[in-house]
């Protein structure tokens, strides 16, 4: 009978890793995906034909995509065994980057990205929900570590160092080509692991209404903060007429979803636990935090330091590993220590805070030794931060109502990076135009010391063999240039800046929202206690 249930353990233990395998290879295959488009940029579109406007459809379809298949996801574990949701997922991943990677039809791309989309959003609820289901509350630590490292970690840092890497030595396909064998290897070991049986939720009923509007209003925003910057935001009428339509149907989507009561999309009593809703809140800041960050450093890398995709892919290594081994140490404090997850997170927001302070103060002569401090900073940071947000909003949570919740936390957190990435794009463009105009100002031919510049650069052309008149007019271009320059960096330095700001701004508002629903939840439980009270 020991050796029966010995052998049984050793069974389970085995499917449960085989479990965590696949569902960390399937949260890879979406962040490698997902972030196709933010280093093989200007590949893609020579190799298409594309205009920078056509080409912007691209990220357009997969990140609307990716929030119907959050929204989408919670009614489809209601319905169908989780695993097999799982199996599938990752297996039409792989699929439509393995067309992608053998098409130049821009139209053929955008579809299979709005299938990229659906999938990787699918994948990533009914993972991180399976997760919950397969493993009891006390050894959630590690296993929201683990996960984090595939849904998190990656897109971050490891799958730009992989894309740079792939675009330097051979073509942008093979960004695609690599999610295949991460997509079969996935929904092996998941057919490998123990069967889940389906979810204990409501089986409410399809609402294709509420699905409607909500896609339409998120398809709306998205378009808006992802190409605001480009057209000057409200100056041009598509940006105004789809904010308007986006707002009009999220304010539908809400009175259709209160009007439809248990019917409606989702099971929104997840808000009624006063620490999902107080990490709902923390996860616009934690997203606008990363995503912002790892929109501003590869950036600054390529254009300001003229790094190549593999160098600035390899400035975020480091980071990486030490975003692991933070994770790694919050879960370890948490689980064998009975840290409470919420002690860990004002450290994060402070590591984050510094380290965005820190690169704030790089140049266009950093090199990668100037920034490893910081970048390690932010790594240890985001580490501490985002585990304690993650079992803070679902460690009160129901399984019932664990779907939903895990579907909205994710959503709040991707519009969050969305609309950090999209400020920090407006700040930066802004920014360099007014550095421009003010250091422009202080460069006319009067000036003593431009002048002096300006010869000593045509003298310096003209000894290397080029004409007088045109290395005078060189000499201006690249008097420019460094103008240029330097209006860029002090930019970014101010886009750094803004990130370590946010926290500033931010704890005092997430604080008081904390203050308020404790006041509240203590006189629901007054009324609650004196409704039970016999007279």
């Amino acid at each position: 009978m020991t050796a029966t249930t010995a052998e049984s353990s050793t069974a389970a233990a085995r499917g449960g890793g085989l479990l965590v395998a696949g569902i960390i290879l399937a949260a890879l295959t979406e962040a490698i995906a997902g972030t196709v488009l933010s280093l093989g940029r200007i590949d893609i579109i020579g190799d298409v034909h594309a205009t920078p406007d056509e080409f912007a459809w691209l990220d357009i379809g997969y990140t609307a995509m990716k929030f119907t298949g959050f929204l989408l996801a919670p009614w489809l574990l209601g319905r169908f065994n989780p695993r097999g949701l799982m199996i599938a997922a990752p297996l039409i991943m792989a699929a439509a980057c393995a067309l992608s990677a053998f098409t130049a039809s821009l139209d053929l791309l955008v579809a299979l990205r709005v299938v990229q989309g659906l999938s990787g959003g699918l994948l990533l609820i009914a993972g991180q929900v399976m997760l919950f289901q397969a493993y009891p509350r006390e050894r959630q630590p590690f296993i929201q570590a683990l996960f984090a490292m595939g849904s998190v970690v990656a897109p971050a840092t490891l799958a730009p160092a992989l894309q740079g890497w792939l675009i330097d030595s051979q073509d942008w396909t093979w960004i695609f080509l690599a999610v295949v064998p991460l997509g079969l290897a996935a929904a092996g070991l998941l057919l490998l692991a123990d069967g889940n049986e389906p979810l204990a939720t409501d089986t409410r009923p399809f609402d294709p209404l509420g699905l409607s509007l909500i896609s339409i209003s998120l398809f709306c925003l998205t378009y808006v903060l992802g190409q605001g910057a480009r057209w000057d935001w409200f100056e041009a009428p598509r940006i105004v007429w789809l904010t308007t339509v986006g707002v009009g149907a999220l304010i539908a989507f809400v009175v259709q979803q209160v009007r439809a009561g248990r019917n409606g999309l989702l099971d929104y009593t997840a808000f009624r636990t006063d620490d999902f809703a107080f990490a709902f809140v923390v996860s616009f800041v934690a997203g606008a935090a990363l995503f912002g960050s790892a929109f501003l450093i590869p950036s600054f890398a390529v254009s300001v330091l003229q790094m190549t995709p593999t160098e600035a892919g390899r400035l975020l290594l480091p980071g990486g590993g030490v975003f692991i081994l933070a994770l790694l140490l919050a879960a370890f404090l948490m689980q064998t220590r009975r840290l409470p997850p919420i002690a860990t997170a004002p450290f994060g927001i402070l590591m984050v805070m510094i380290a965005m302070w820190m690169l704030s103060h790089s140049t266009h002569e950093s090199g990668p030794a100037d920034m490893m401090w910081a970048l390690l900073l932010r790594g240890c940071g985001l580490g501490f931060l985002f585990l304690s947000i993650t079992l803070v909003a679902f460690g009160a949570l129901t399984r019932p109502t664990l779907p939903s919740g895990i579907a909205l936390f994710n959503t709040g957190r991707q519009l969050g990076g969305l609309m950090g990435v999209a400020a920090l794009q407006t700040l930066i463009n802004h920014h360099i135009a007014a550095n421009q105009a003010v250091l422009g100002a202080h460069l006319t031919p009067g000036v003593p010391a431009v002048a002096d510049r300006l010869a000593a650069t045509t003298r310096f052309l003209v000894a290397g063999g080029m004409d007088a008149a045109a290395a005078g007019r060189a000499a201006a271009g690249l008097l420019g240039r460094a103008v240029l320059g330097q209006s860029t960096v002090i930019a970014f330095e101010t886009a750094f800046n803004a990130v370590a700001l946010l926290f500033v701004f931010a704890a005092p508002v997430v604080v008081a929202i904390k203050i308020v629903l404790a006041k509240t939840a203590k006189r629901r439980a007054r009324r609650q206690q004196h409704q039970e009270t016999p007279a």
